[in-house]
């Protein structure tokens, strides 16, 4: 049987400071406005609030060329392509990405956002602290916005996972008409990510939302890990 999934979003979380408790705020905030988290919820949490409050903010001069340059070549283990303004590189992660992640977006003048050290941590914080102020189980995925090769245009995807699968792999399943799956290894974490995205916008100032409905087998431990591609097994490194 098909399964119906529910996308919501949380309004009203507060703008984020350094040393702020995202569960509490996300968990007073969906109290608030009468959606609160159940068990089996999964939250995905944006980076940008992740990053303030996590301290990851670092002053920049947004007209200042050559140092945004410095910042992105510091924040990166190898540069891959640079054209003008624009470099893809590699963070520390293994993520590969525009200008190492970082963002002056959604964030004071004067300052630029860095990806958090360690996501999945971020994200297994997000889901402790859930389960403390809300009383609930629910799986976090921390997302950010990443180009795609061969894609035009953005799209969400996870850089930070805990308590579901990054990728559900059905090699050796069947499909509709019988024939076994040799290749399909489902990014779950990057599709709910997402979906996620469509009802919390880039310009709207909704941080967080919740997707009900998920199969309960993907809820495991998980981190990013899985999503990263191998050098070796990558055409474009």
């Amino acid at each position: 049987m098909a399964r119906a999934l529910t996308i919501i979003p949380i309004d009203g979380v507060a703008e984020i400071g350094t040393g702020d408790v995202l569960a509490e705020l996300i968990v007073a905030a969906g109290r608030d406005q009468g959606t609160p988290c159940v068990d089996g919820d999964c939250l995905v949490v944006t980076q940008k609030i992740v990053s303030k409050a996590e301290g990851r903010l670092v002053e920049l001069d947004p007209d200042d060329t050559d140092a945004r340059r410095r910042l992105v070549e510091s924040e990166s283990t190898r540069v891959l392509r640079r054209r003008g303004e624009l470099l893809i590189s590699e963070t520390r992660h293994g993520f590969v990405c525009a200008n190492a992640g970082v963002d002056l977006s959604n964030v004071t003048a004067g300052f630029a956002a860095l990806l958090p050290v360690d996501p999945d941590r971020s994200a297994r914080r997000i889901r402790d602290g859930i389960r403390a102020h809300g009383g609930v189980e629910v799986a976090v995925i921390v997302s950010d916005t990443f180009g795609r090769a061969w894609r035009i245009g953005l799209a969400d995807v996870a850089i930070g996972v805990a308590g579901i699968a990054g990728v559900v792999d059905l090699r050796g399943e069947v499909d509709a008409l019988g024939r076994e799956l040799q290749v399909s290894e489902i990014a779950v974490a990057d599709e709910i990510a997402s979906a996620a995205e469509l009802v919390m916008g880039k310009a709207d100032g909704i941080p967080v939302a919740i997707v009900r409905g998920l199969d309960p087998a993907w809820f495991r431990d998980g981190t990013t890990r899985e999503l990263v591609r191998h050098p070796s097994e990558d055409l474009f490194r």
